[in-house]
């Protein structure tokens, strides 16, 4: 009788535990798909085109629903401090922020890109620095992490060939992607192989910015 009982409690334990791995969440579940705000870009566009006005910065408008501002890191970055923005750079930055700042339903993600010529250490390190440098000046208009994010890609994702200097400057870059902020757990999911930049990094690269 006593081993019957056994054999019950084990059998019972038994679909309980695979019951419960059923309907257990998987712990990286993947982001639902948005779809595409037609109104909120239509809306964007121009204001981030007056935003950036006189400056060497790009605008694209993608198929995801984004808007992506390039700052190319030949004209924008320090030579001799991959992590310090020149201060050309820091008006047209300060508008996107401030414009994004005043909007709670948008969000950014900040890339760094690099080109081929270091190392894979070396290019993650500088293209985190140089997504920090332009991250600390949304941080200082008040955007938190909830609508903030910052990627180093390295050269991971180039646009051009790094056969070649014209190339390789093409490369070397920081984009701002704006989204609404609906759609940025699913953006952010494309780029979650890379490890967010540190915060002490971003600390270091506001300061930098402050001096």
């Amino acid at each position: 009788m006593n081993l019957l009982k056994c054999a019950s409690l084990m059998l019972c334990l038994t679909v309980v535990g695979c019951s419960s791995n059923k309907d257990k969440p998987s712990e990286v579940a993947a982001a639902p798909e948005v779809k595409v705000d037609l109104a909120w870009l239509d809306d964007y566009e121009p204001r981030l085109r007056d935003a950036l006005k006189d400056s060497r910065f790009e605008l694209e408008r993608r198929e995801e629903g984004v808007l992506v501002v390039t700052a190319p890191v030949d004209a924008s970055f320090n030579p001799d401090r991959p992590g310090m923005l020149l201060p050309v750079t820091l008006g047209p930055i300060s508008r996107v922020a401030k414009l994004v700042e005043g909007d709670e339903k948008t969000a950014v993600i900040v890339l760094g890109h690099a080109d081929s010529t270091g190392s894979v250490e070396i290019n993650q390190t500088i293209s985190r620095q140089r997504a920090g440098a332009v991250a600390a000046i949304f941080r200082l208009s008040g955007l938190k992490h909830d609508r903030l994010r910052i990627r180093g890609v390295g050269s991971d994702m180039p646009r051009a060939s790094n056969e070649h200097e014209e190339g390789r400057a093409l490369n070397r870059r920081v984009e701002m992607l704006l989204a609404p902020q609906a759609t940025l757990l699913s953006l952010i999911a494309k780029y979650n192989y890379t490890p967010a930049a540190p915060a002490e990094s971003t600390q270091v690269a506001a300061a930098a910015v402050a001096k």
